[in-house]
């Protein structure tokens, strides 16, 4: 069954482009030229989101904070101008799963696409595993992480980050590694990608992010005294 993607950009040249590539992959492309369209074209067979920041009326950042709100899982990926770390953390804050600069390669959007849709199929079909370290547990299956019995909003990459190095507490993962690991047929995605997602997952872990430590020069390693 192919996967239908929706692509949202008030630029209609990009949505040309971007649909006419994505249909010669195979995908079927939908397409809207505002967050507002967007909310209405949206359907459950939908299976990612390419979504423009900067729009007329309501941005792509608060249409991706709604459907996170209103319990849609369902992957995005986002197009920007902007590329600063701050732009990268609000993004993947949001419930972002990827972000791609403009301008950008065809060639990057179909590997991105092709990663993120993978990883989404990798989730959906996970076992019902359990991961318990001191008081902080990590369910495979739901990819849902609990800390003292209280459950802590992640995002699917901020889940996969803790859990690779959960499942490898005495060893340290180099960025090159997280990537490998994680963005495997993403081959544009840089090591500053790690850095936002771990930040990021830093801040929501509050008083247990130490759990996370670094080592300059060598990455990051799971320390679980730091819980």
């Amino acid at each position: 069954m192919e996967k239908r993607i929706l692509v949202v950009d008030d630029e209609r040249d990009i949505c040309e482009i971007l649909s006419f590539n994505l249909q010669n992959e195979g995908y079927a492309v939908d397409v809207a030229g505002s967050a507002e369209q967007a909310l209405a074209t949206l359907q459950p067979d939908h299976s990612l989101i390419l979504l423009d920041v900067m729009m007329g009326g309501m941005s792509g950042y608060h249409l991706a904070e709604k459907l996170r709100r209103e319990g849609n899982p369902i992957p995005i990926i986002f197009l920007t101008a902007k590329d600063t770390e701050n732009d990268m953390l609000t993004g993947f804050s949001v419930g972002g799963d990827d972000y791609i600069s403009k301008p950008f390669s065809l060639k990057e959007v179909s590997a991105r696409v092709r990663a993120v849709l993978k990883r989404a199929a990798d989730g959906a079909s996970g076992g019902g595993d359990r991961l318990t370290v001191g008081d902080m547990t990590l369910d495979v299956a739901t990819k849902e992480l609990s800390i003292g019995g209280e459950a802590v909003a992640v995002t699917k990459t901020e889940f996969e980050i803790l859990s690779l190095l959960a499942s490898n507490p005495s060893r340290i993962f180099s960025r090159e590694e997280i990537i490998d690991r994680l963005w495997r047929d993403a081959p544009y995605t840089t090591e500053r990608t790690v850095d936002v997602h771990i930040t990021r997952l830093r801040k929501k872990l509050g008083e247990k992010a130490s759990c996370i430590s670094s080592r300059a020069g060598y990455g990051y390693r799971f320390n679980a005294e730091g819980l």
